[in-house]
């Protein structure tokens, strides 16, 4: 059974996320971006409040392929304590090099590379991510206006993803403009995470307000909490979320 990732840009979004018990909650700030990233310090200020409760990733921006300059942003990501780091693989320069030069911090911290669904990546890419010691890769969608992720590739091309990163031993993540009714299409792919912001929020805006009954709904149909676990209705969990904040 797939667990649920789900995108926070802020401390407030992040407690709320631990009252729903989101499996992973993704800091990155979606006005920047596929993968924009919150400031280290504020990452650091969410893994200290809640690092000991949830597991927690974090986005390094949407960074050009430059060897120097991912490195150095994945440790510093990395020195916040979040348990994954993602990193965007994107079109353009020499990937090769990057992954040689995040090898050594991949050798000390969960580092997992994101591909993107409408750049059309070669596969063969995952071997190579772990040989540099990548724990996991996850499939995303770089321009959101292009549709979502099962808009942008066939089950039987999903499939090859979570195939191929399975037979590399790598942790699995779908994600990517996913709607609720895309749950039921993607769990038979088994990846480990699907991941989720724009679905989580009022008028299925990824950077609006977050939505505490669609937080639920889709944590319920991912079928990983039993119902007694979760407070009843949206207002507890905010209440919940409110008192931990304050």
């Amino acid at each position: 059974m797939s667990g649920m990732l789900a995108s926070a840009n802020s401390l407030s979004e992040a407690l709320l996320m631990r009252a729903c018990e989101v499996d992973i909650i993704d800091l990155k700030q979606p006005a920047q971006g596929a993968l924009g990233a919150l400031p280290v310090a504020e990452v650091a200020e969410v893994v200290a409040r809640l690092g000991k409760h949830s597991v927690i990733s974090a986005t390094v921006g949407d960074l050009p392929m430059q060897a120097d300059l991912l490195a150095a942003a994945a440790r510093a990501m990395a020195g916040t304590g979040v348990d994954y780091v993602k990193i965007g693989f994107f079109p353009g320069g020499d990937w090769r090099a990057c992954m040689d030069r995040l090898a050594p911090i991949a050798g000390r911290h969960r580092l997992i590379a994101v591909l993107f669904a409408d750049t059309k990546p070669d596969l063969t890419t995952i071997e190579a991510l772990r040989g540099a010691g990548f724990a996991g890769v996850m499939l995303d969608t770089m321009d959101k206006s292009l549709g979502s992720l099962t808009q942008l590739l066939a089950p039987s091309e999903l499939a090859r993803f979570t195939g191929s990163a399975r037979a590399a031993g790598m942790l699995t993540g779908l994600a990517g403009s996913l709607k609720q009714s895309d749950i039921q299409l993607l769990l038979p792919l088994a990846a480990d995470y699907l991941g989720f912001r724009g679905a989580l929020c009022r008028q299925h805006c990824r950077t609006a307000e977050l939505d505490a009954d669609s937080i639920l709904r889709i944590r319920q149909l991912l079928g990983e909490a039993g119902p007694q676990s979760r407070p009843a209705n949206a207002e507890g969990l905010a209440a919940r979320a409110n008192q931990a904040e304050s």
